[in-house]
């Protein structure tokens, strides 16, 4: 459910792992999230290496839609034995997001599973014990938590469970590439949010951008031949709680920091605190809407192959935030930004032929379109 998927969410740009500060001078909260990062990145004696990052799974969360910072020369220089670093790192990232949104759409359309919330709730459940395991094993470090931490996060947790929903089901009801475009309007959203709450302006290149995905989300709902207004629905919703999950988690993260036990709040300590708190949620919706009993009657849990595709899919879903943060500190949030652009390619085509979706020419060029728009924000919030 996304591809959601970090950028996170900070909305600023993070010096290299490297980074000193100058003498005398304050080191932001950015930087310290970024040192400690880089720090887990390390390697130790034993060459064990420890990757965190955030979470975004929905139906794609990209860096672009959460607000990953833009910028940054993306360069790092290697030894001789870390040359092919980026390239696997990369390879990993783009393999985790594609699979995982392919294997997501599988689940809820191919198999035609009407209990979304079960999903998103099995798919966390997963992502809880992954991450206990690994941080009881000592490979990644996280954050004890405590009740003024979580009091604090509920807030975030609510949008971020309202956002992997919305995902779900508009995953379910519109093909791949038209999820792919239609997410661009997050990116609007979000600049919009970022002017009025944080007075952060864009340079017109980005709003040429902007316009250019409003363009070809119009014009590709009015070509789409599988046209459905529920998908489209839950999408515009998905939109609308993505943009505000990452302004919300914005606002939230300085106030985190201070109730953290060590002063800062890593990324995968957020990936077990969201995954963690929306399981309480998840029962709630569960038991409110029925989807117990859809749940105990339906014959889809009784194949094997459904079950490897749902938890296939929540294991990509974590993946992604280990292999995102790998691949940023490879590289650099600017390759990175622009990577994670071209890969909605790839997904979107796999999409289209996976799937047999029906597609008309001006269809398929609206898509492309779109495509392109989205890397073109890509490069202009690089300027």
């Amino acid at each position: 459910m996304s591809d959601f998927k970090l950028d996170l969410v900070l909305g600023r740009d993070f010096p290299e792992p490297g980074f000193r500060p100058e003498k005398g001078k304050t080191i932001s909260g950015a930087e310290k999230i970024n040192a400690a990062v880089g720090k887990i990145f390390s390697v130790n004696s034993a060459g064990r290496r420890a990757i965190s990052d955030g979470f975004y799974r929905g139906n794609g969360a990209d860096s672009d839609s959460l607000g990953l910072p833009s910028g940054g020369n993306g360069k790092r220089e290697h030894g001789s034995g870390k040359k092919s670093g980026p390239l696997i790192s990369g390879t990993a990232y783009c393999i985790s997001s594609c699979g995982m949104i392919l294997l997501n759409k599988i689940a809820l359309s191919t198999y035609n599973f009407n209990a979304g919330i079960s999903l998103m709730f099995y798919q966390n459940l997963i992502s809880c014990l992954v991450v206990a395991a690994l941080s009881f094993c000592g490979v990644v470090s996280v954050e004890k938590l405590n009740w003024k931490l979580v009091r604090v996060w509920i807030p975030v947790n609510v949008v971020f469970v309202g956002m992997l929903l919305s995902g779900m089901y508009s995953l379910k009801y519109i093909n791949i590439a038209m999820v792919t475009i239609l997410k661009n309007v997050t990116n609007i959203i979000t600049a919009i949010g970022e002017l009025y709450i944080f007075r952060k302006h864009q340079n017109q290149k980005v709003w040429t951008a902007m316009f250019l995905m409003i363009i070809s989300a119009i014009s590709g709902g009015i070509t789409d031949l599988s046209f459905d207004s529920m998908g489209y629905t839950w999408q515009i919703m998905n939109c609308i709680l993505t943009a505000s999950y990452s302004l919300t988690l914005r606002k939230v993260m300085d106030k985190a920091k201070q109730f953290a036990g060590s002063g800062s709040l890593n990324e995968i300590s957020m990936v077990l605190l969201n995954n963690l708190l929306s399981l309480p949620f998840g029962i709630i919706l569960i038991l409110v809407f029925g989807e117990w009993e859809y749940i105990i009657t339906t014959d889809v849990i009784k194949l094997p192959m459904f079950w490897v595709v749902a938890t296939a899919s929540g294991l990509l879903g974590l993946a992604i935030s280990f292999t995102s943060m790998w691949f940023l500190h490879q590289t650099g949030p600017t390759t990175y930004s622009l990577v994670g652009s071209l890969n909605k390619i790839p997904i979107s085509f796999a999409g289209l032929v996976l799937f047999k979706v029906p597609l008309s020419l001006p269809n398929f060029f609206s898509i492309l379109f779109g495509l392109f728009a989205g890397i073109f924000f890509a490069r202009a919030k690089m300027s």
